[in-house]
């Protein structure tokens, strides 16, 4: 080997861009929300635990005393039931519908928001089922309304022996104002759904109503249980309370040069160097969930320093400008994290592409490799 060779190799090597989940985090989020709630708390761990990796976030959660879980679709229960976790879990999407042998074998509570999904539910289920009932408290996007509600409840007395009713929930239309006046008018509607279901021979229920933001803002809205999903991972969608981020995206830098002043940067050149820079390709792009449009001002952390992102995202890299340091091929590079300081989080990341927090982290796409700090 020559000594040139044998001088480059003495350089960082390469590692996969990782997403590195920190379940201290979720367990730290779920104290600081019990400190806010009398109720029990379902840890939502809906789209891969909000793509933190749904087991590593529910036996987080459960550990710091999560009581219930909740996901989309009753299949999601079985990696859960398989890593030996035991408390009740809800599903209430079922994008494909439920299958209520599935559902009662997993020891899965279904959500019920129509007549004609009850009765589908009642049809097919040879074990009973347990379900909860869902009221539209103001969304027009799941959940019975209010008119149909008492057919629903005539169903579901005619399917006892395949169904049991242990639950009755709703969402919060303007939680995320964080404001106990915007939630009234659906803390009054899911008090009318509860109490039409208990004045209907059913109980004891489990009420539920809040999610993040209505669990850190608004004691009425907390019934029996709070819903929580965003804020596991340090999310809080009315941004009212400061959680802890719970993951950190990684990636290496892959090429490193020296450009003079006037170099266009990535396709159609959008960005044009105004001095002598140094450029690092780092090996993510927007397959592996960095927004492509990107507002002025997005950056990573590398080497203890924020640099910034220049010109467009690619589907596998990113270019990112840094100025009169060079970085060797090798270089660690912090996407996002809680570090703070130089490490941007998660927030600064949707606020550069004009979207949520949520996206950010459930758009990490699957070639990004998962690990558990």
């Amino acid at each position: 080997m020559s000594a040139l060779i044998a001088e480059r190799l003495t350089l960082s090597r390469m590692h996969p861009p990782t997403l590195h989940a920190i379940p201290s985090a979720v367990a730290a989020n779920v104290a600081r929300i019990r400190k806010e709630t009398d109720a029990r708390i379902m840890a939502v761990v809906k789209a891969d635990g909000y793509g933190h990796g749904a087991v590593t976030v529910a036996q987080a959660a459960v550990a710091a005393g999560a009581t219930w879980l909740g996901i989309t679709d009753a299949a999601d229960a079985a990696p859960l039931r398989a890593a030996g976790i035991d408390v009740p879990i809800l599903a209430w999407l079922n994008p494909a519908g439920v299958d209520a042998a599935q559902a009662a074998a997993l020891r899965v509570d279904i959500a019920v928001g129509s007549v004609e999904e009850l009765c589908q539910l009642i049809a097919d289920a040879d074990a009973p089922v347990r379900v909860h009932l869902h009221m539209d408290t103001g969304m027009s996007r799941g959940g019975c309304p209010l008119e149909d509600w008492a057919e629903l409840l005539r169903v579901a007395r005619a399917g006892r022996g395949r169904i049991e009713v242990v639950g009755v929930m709703g969402h919060l239309p303007r939680a995320d104002e964080g404001s106990p006046r915007a939630n009234a008018p659906a803390v009054l509607r899911m008090r009318q759904a509860r109490d039409a279901v208990l004045r209907a021979g059913f109980g004891p229920l489990a009420v539920h109503l809040a999610a993040t933001s209505g669990a850190l803002n608004d004691p009425s809205t907390h019934f029996d249980m709070v819903r929580v999903g965003a804020g596991l991972v340090g999310i809080d969608p009315s941004e009212s309370t400061v959680l802890m981020g719970a993951s950190r995206l990684t990636a290496s830098v892959v090429h490193s040069r020296l450009v003079p002043a006037g170099t266009p940067i990535g396709y159609d050149g959008t960005h044009v160097t105004t001095g002598e820079t140094y450029l690092c390709v780092v090996g993510v792009g927007y397959a592996d969930g960095i927004p492509r449009e990107l507002a002025q001002g997005a950056a990573v952390e590398i080497g203890g320093a924020r640099h910034p992102v220049v010109g467009r995202v690619s589907m596998d890299q990113i270019i990112v400008d840094t100025g009169d340091t060079a970085y060797p091929r090798g270089t660690t590079v912090t996407v996002f994290g809680p570090d703070g300081g130089a490490v941007p989080t998660v927030q600064d990341w949707a606020r550069w592409a004009g979207s949520i927090p949520h996206t950010i982290v459930t758009h990490i796409g699957p070639r990004v490799r998962r690990s558990v700090a």
